[in-house]
């Protein structure tokens, strides 16, 4: 019996790392004539495809979901933390439901040119318990709208971008929606056209000031101007008064240059008021799972385990009856772990060992068949 077991524990873990992921996804519900497909909220995207096949598909959700961990988090290098990749891979097992659009532009001839864009929705619950797995950082909702007071100089003269000239720092303003917060601009009237000046100075003193009338208390305070090296851009962000970040960013790109004042100010309000779930310590756990009746069930536990993202490796200790131990290394805690199971998952938690940097002598995590 000990001999079989193991057999099919090892054929189970031969399988289950073949198998691709299974893009579990429901394209969106016909739209009626003149609306358009659009990604609205913290948990939905956008990306270019190069065509609405399968294979395109796949990597553009992946790309998607990274997208929304990024609103999530605010941290703009989210896809190089543990096991974030691993779990991109199972992107479609999120998905809501996806949709495309065609957008029309003109190239630098003048001859119209056509993108494809996948817009996708994932399903709320099941992000959140993906982030809470993961570890990552929890930038809360709902989150302040920074005042923009960006002043302009092209060469004739700094000028203050209001809500009129709104076009003029739409890559900023983009970048922002990208990074999951917006960001307002002023009025632009005669008294706070007068405070280019101040902006120009680095007075942030004087502009929050005159920001008072807005809320909340939060200004993203830029000059951006001609340089030798194409445009700079010089940043301050201010939270109630203080000066939380000072940054300068040079682009031949007046564009990029500009954008470069959301992304200081979204790592600027992450570092402040982000929190991070505790996942539990990484290590490798001991799991214990009873109840196993035939081979099914190590095929379904298998490619359970397999599935989950924050499992690193999956070491066979012993099968005996219906008993089966697992060394399972982990980038979280078992209580990762268990989040991301989930409730479809064939096994359930019973017990969870003491999480911490030292393990206790047969501590073990034990689970069993539902």
């Amino acid at each position: 019996m000990h001999r079989s077991l193991a057999f099919f524990l090892m054929l189970a873990v031969s399988l289950a790392g073949c198998l691709a992921p299974v893009l579990a996804v429901a394209q969106a519900d016909l739209r009626t004539e003149g609306d358009v497909a659009k990604a609205e909220g913290a948990y939905a995207a956008e990306v270019p495809v190069n065509s609405q096949g399968e294979s395109d598909r796949a990597g553009a959700l992946a790309r998607a979901l990274g997208s929304v961990l990024a609103k999530l988090s605010g941290d703009r290098s989210v896809m190089a933390r543990p096991g974030v990749a691993q779990a991109l891979r199972n992107a479609g097992n999120y998905v809501e439901s996806y949709d495309y659009r065609q957008d029309q532009g003109t190239s630098p001839t003048g001859a119209p040119t056509f993108r494809t864009t996948l817009v996708a929705r994932f399903r709320q619950d099941d992000v959140d318990g993906l982030v809470a797995a993961l570890g990552l950082p929890v930038w809360p909702q709902p989150r302040p709208k920074p005042v923009l007071w960006l002043a302009i100089d092209d060469g004739s003269g700094p000028r203050l971008v209001g809500v009129q000239q709104s076009n003029a720092a739409r890559s900023v303003l983009d970048r922002a929606v990208e990074r999951g917060f917006r960001l307002g601009l002023p009025t632009g009237g005669a008294a706070e056209q007068a405070l280019v000046g101040a902006i120009w100075r680095q007075d942030t003193a004087a502009v929050a000031r005159a920001s008072s009338r807005y809320s909340p208390p939060m200004q993203l305070i830029g000059k951006l101007y001609r340089t030798d090296g194409g445009w700079t851009a010089d940043w301050n962000f201010v939270d109630e008064g203080k000066v939380l970040s000072t940054w300068s960013t040079t682009d031949a790109d007046a564009r990029r240059a500009m954008a470069s004042g959301a992304d200081g100010a979204a790592d600027a309000l992450v570092k402040r008021y982000a929190k991070r779930v505790d996942s539990g310590v990484p290590g490798t756990y001991r799991a214990v799972i009873t109840g196993i009746r035939n081979a099914d069930d190590y095929l379904r536990i298998s490619a359970a385990l397999q599935n989950v993202s924050v499992v690193k490796a999956i070491r066979p200790v012993k099968a005996e009856g219906d008993r089966l131990e697992l060394d399972l290394e982990l980038l979280t805690g078992p209580a990762g772990l268990n989040r991301m199971l989930g409730a479809d998952s064939p096994i359930e938690p019973v017990s969870m060992p003491t999480e911490g940097p030292v393990q206790l002598e047969g501590e073990h995590a034990e689970y069993r068949v539902k």
